[in-house]
C-alpha cells in the first residue's frame, strides 16, 4: 500500500524557518520524482518544487526560489522541504507527492499524494 506522510507543518512568524518532512512506504522511490506542492484557502494547487531521483535536477517556483530547498533520502524513503524566511503568503496546507520519471518544472502532475500538514506564517 502506497503511503506518503508529512510532517512537521506548524505556526511560525514571518521571517522564521520550518522544515517539512514526508516518509514515504510502498514503493519504489528511486524510480520517483519527488515534488512538493501547496493549496491556500480559496486559491488554485500551486507546485512550490521538485526534484529528480538523483537530485541532479530540481525546480523551484518563482516565489519561493532562494528560501526554499527539496531534499530526499532515497536510503530512508523520505523527503524534505526547507522553507526559510518564511512569509504570511507561504500560508497553505502543504503536500509532497510522487510522480514516475523526471520533473515537469513544478506542474504538480503526480502519481502519488499525502495528506497535507498546514504551514500558517503569522504574526
Amino acid at each position: 500500500q502506497v503511503q506518503l506522510v508529512e510532517s512537521g507543518g506548524g505556526l511560525v512568524q514571518p521571517g522564521g524557518s520550518l522544515r517539512l518532512s514526508c516518509a514515504a512506504s510502498g514503493f519504489t522511490m528511486t524510480e520517483y520524482a519527488i515534488i512538493w506542492f501547496r493549496q491556500a484557502p480559496g486559491k488554485e494547487r500551486e507546485g512550490v518544487s521538485c526534484a529528480s531521483s538523483s537530485m541532479g535536477d530540481t525546480h523551484y517556483a518563482d516565489s519561493v526560489k532562494g528560501r526554499f530547498t527539496i531534499s530526499r533520502d532515497n536510503y530512508k524513503k523520505t523527503m524534505y522541504l526547507q522553507m526559510n524566511s518564511l512569509k504570511p503568503e507561504d500560508t497553505a496546507v502543504y503536500y509532497c507527492a510522487a510522480r514516475y520519471g523526471r520533473c515537469n518544472g513544478v506542474v504538480p502532475n503526480y502519481d502519488y499524494w499525502g495528506q497535507g500538514t498546514q504551514v500558517t506564517v503569522s504574526s
